[in-house]
């Protein structure tokens, strides 16, 4: 991957000084997934340009703590060659001093808008060259894209690669800035867990231009990697006006909830799981991504079941769902019966593989198509629940909501929405190759054409006896 700054601000070479690195050496920075080069591919001065290369070690990179999954996912990848996390990590070690807007020879240049001009390739554009533009222009950077052949058929991925040029006149401190936080936006993922200090981050960078960007609440979700508790503590910082509509959880519908509202989908859609769990004879329940807590709330009334666990990867949801529950109240359920566990559903957990039978419920579109077979592995192969219950939206019905446009997801959380053939096709893919027989049925009124607005599996374990 490759980043190119240049300025023709006069003389050029003041650039130098002010990303702290002199334009007759060679730069190098020691990363804990490669190495960082800056390097002056042109120093006069009418112009200087000044580059910086990642050199990354993908089969060290796999050995290390990333956040690959999977050993296709880990060794097939884009992770090593487009721009990424790892581009913001090393600009923020190589050209820390830059960030901060300090230059010691020369601040009265570096607090001053200067003639810039920006290459980064090969960028990825998971969104589209639109998303790019929606991005940039905003800040005033004049964007051009040219397209980016990639050789990504190995993964079965078809992301869109982008050469990136963006000009404009801007302190640099500004431009790197944007930067650091929109790349890693286009390409949706980090390399790295994202926890609470990467809010931090963000608003540190974000600072004087995120909380009035058009496409501030894409921008905070990507950023955050869709953690809903990081992301909602990030928009009520940035927005204060917000934040009384965020005390309770249901205060605010989602978009997905605001579309469905009307026909009390989540309603039908939690008792239809709820009666599928009933009718397996399941007596200890994992909610996967249970999120702030409303099927395990659902769940806990009903005195068949003896054991509840909820999993979710966002501390914050898993507070508000522990209020929820009040657990932490005089009267709570009895210890034991409601376990809340922190942690990611694509990586493998012995803390909930006991259960009778998973919950999936509105949850596998959230992730990227390529992380499924991760989840596969760790639900229908190593903890083979007697019962798996899978729902998820049926795209088929999206033409049917008259507040969302054709094409157009339920969420913009929501990496994919599948048609009824293409869920099916899924599920019995898994079932034959687990040993599972599978149900399918729709929640909510159906249409004669186009099917229920939610489509369920249900996942029966074959008995070998």
């Amino acid at each position: 991957m490759f980043l190119s700054i240049s300025t023709t601000h006069h003389p050029a070479t003041d650039l130098g000084f002010l990303l702290h690195k002199h334009p007759e050496r060679v730069h190098e920075t020691e990363l804990p997934f490669g190495k960082a080069i800056v390097f002056y591919p042109q120093a006069e001065d009418t112009r200087c340009e000044a580059a910086l290369v990642l050199d990354i070690d993908p089969i060290g990179l796999v050995r290390g703590k990333g956040r690959a999954e999977g050993l296709l996912d880990a060794y097939v990848n884009d992770r090593p060659y487009a721009a990424s996390s790892f581009l913001s990590v090393a600009m923020g070690r190589a050209l820390r001093t830059a960030m901060s807007g300090a230059s010691r020879e020369r601040q009265e240049i570096a607090e001053t808008d200067i003639p810039l001009e920006v290459i980064v390739t090969p960028l990825p554009a998971r969104g589209g060259v639109r998303l790019v533009h929606e991005l940039f222009e905003p800040l005033g950077w004049f964007v051009e894209t040219t397209p980016v052949e990639d050789g990504d058929a190995l993964t079965g991925r078809t992301p869109n690669y982008v050469s990136l040029k963006l000009t404009g006149v801007a302190r640099l401190q500004s431009l790197l800035n944007h930067l650091y936080v929109l790349i890693p936006v286009l390409d949706d993922d980090k390399h790295y867990w994202v926890g609470d200090d990467e809010v931090e981050k963000l608003l540190r960078r974000g600072e004087g231009w995120l909380d009035s960007h058009p496409a501030r609440d894409l921008i905070v979700r990507r950023y955050l990697i869709h953690r809903r508790a990081l992301a909602r503590d990030a928009l009520e910082r940035l927005a204060p006006e917000t934040r009384n509509e965020a005390q309770a959880p249901d205060a605010r519908l989602t978009p997905e909830a605001a579309i469905e509202a009307p026909l009390r989908l989540n309603d039908q859609r939690l008792d239809s799981v709820a009666e599928a769990l009933r009718a397996s004879g399941a007596r200890a329940i994992a909610d996967l991504g249970c999120g702030e807590g409303k099927l395990l709330q659902r769940l806990v009334r009903e005195r068949w079941v003896e054991r509840l666990i909820g999993v979710d990867a966002a501390a914050r949801d898993l507070e508000w769902a522990s209020k929820r529950l009040k657990l932490d109240v005089a009267g709570a359920p009895p210890e034991g019966r409601v376990t809340l566990l922190h942690g990611g559903i694509t990586y493998r957990d012995k803390r909930w593989e006991d259960v009778d039978a998973v919950a999936l419920v509105e949850v596998i579109e959230h992730l990227d198509a390529e992380r499924l077979p991760t989840l596969e592995k760790i639900v229908f192969g190593a903890a083979r629940p007697k019962t798996v219950i899978v729902t998820t939206p049926n795209a088929d019905y999206n033409v049917l909501f008259p507040n969302l446009a054709m094409g157009a997801f339920r969420h913009p959380d929501h990496r994919f929405e599948w048609t009824r053939a293409q869920f099916e096709g899924w599920a019995n893919s898994v079932g034959l190759a687990h040993g599972y027989s599978v149900t399918f049925s729709g929640v909510g009124a159906q249409d004669a054409a186009h099917g229920a607005p939610t489509q369920m599996a249900v996942f029966a374990k074959v008995s070998t006896t």
